[in-house]
């Protein structure tokens, strides 16, 4: 099945991204993310070794050819900060990605609408390839759209809470007027949760806790890779409509006949 994600100029088979934070070791991180086939991986600059003779850095584990890279902006508190950022990122990291997360409230993470679209304007104009992370707001989501996102990647419950798709209903009208592709993140706590996610039509997810603090987290990335890959054959598909009475599957007229 010929079906390819494009973001920013580049092409994505996988449509699972992965985080890279809250793993037990680097080690069990890498191999995570192999097991994911993920091709999107986000990684925040305060969990990396900057320094270009550091041998233990995990970016020299990752093939860039085959891996996009991309960094956040956690932690920074307002559009101000999180342009200084992106252009630090831009400057270590070499690429214009930058997932773009501005959550000044450090009990809860929701992200900030007002400040989130200023800074999107501003990176887009820039040059950088925008991926926001925001609260499931369609109204916000078409404001990005207009301002020059790459994407939207809307919530489905708060970080890393594992509650699963929360803002189902919101997400629906996301999916269904958006122009851009639309990735699922923050708050999916089992594969099913990112096979629900998929069947709806969203374009891809991104998971990293449910991975990461997982008993097993290789082989939990693994069944997140099946499930995404699961839900969106069902997407393509076209599911079944759904009925509030029975409907026989063979026809019961004439059956004595």
């Amino acid at each position: 099945m010929d079906d390819i994600l494009k973001i920013g100029g580049r092409e994505f088979s996988s449509r699972l991204f992965v985080g890279t934070g809250k793993f037990p070791s680097p080690e069990i991180m890498l191999e995570a993310i192999k097991a994911s086939e993920s091709q999107m991986i986000t990684v925040a600059m305060k969990r990396v070794n900057m320094m270009n003779e550091a041998t233990d850095d995990m970016l020299t584990h990752i093939n860039r050819e085959q891996v996009q890279l991309l960094p956040n902006t956690s932690g920074v508190r307002n559009a101000k900060e999180a342009v200084i950022a992106a252009q630090m990122s831009r400057e270590i990291f070499g690429t214009g990605f930058i997932k773009l997360e501005i959550h000044p409230d450090p009990k809860y993470l929701m992200p900030d609408p007002v400040e989130t679209l200023k800074a999107t304007e501003i990176l887009a104009v820039d040059g950088f390839t925008v991926l926001p992370y925001i609260q499931a707001d369609p109204v916000l989501c078409k404001l990005l759209e207009e301002a020059g996102a790459a994407a939207v990647m809307p919530l489905a419950a708060p970080i890393g809470t594992n509650k699963g798709l929360v803002t189902r209903d919101l997400l629906e009208i996301i999916i269904e007027q958006s122009n851009l592709p639309v990735i699922i993140d923050a708050g999916l706590g089992a594969p099913s949760h990112a096979a629900e996610a998929m069947e709806m039509g969203a374009d891809a997810v991104l998971v990293n806790t449910a991975i990461a603090v997982a008993g097993k987290p290789v082989l939990m990335a693994e069944a997140f890779k099946d499930a995404v890959k699961a839900g969106r054959k069902a997407f393509i598909s076209g599911l079944g409509a759904v009925s509030t009475h029975a409907v026989a599957t063979s026809p019961l007229t004439s059956f004595l006949d």
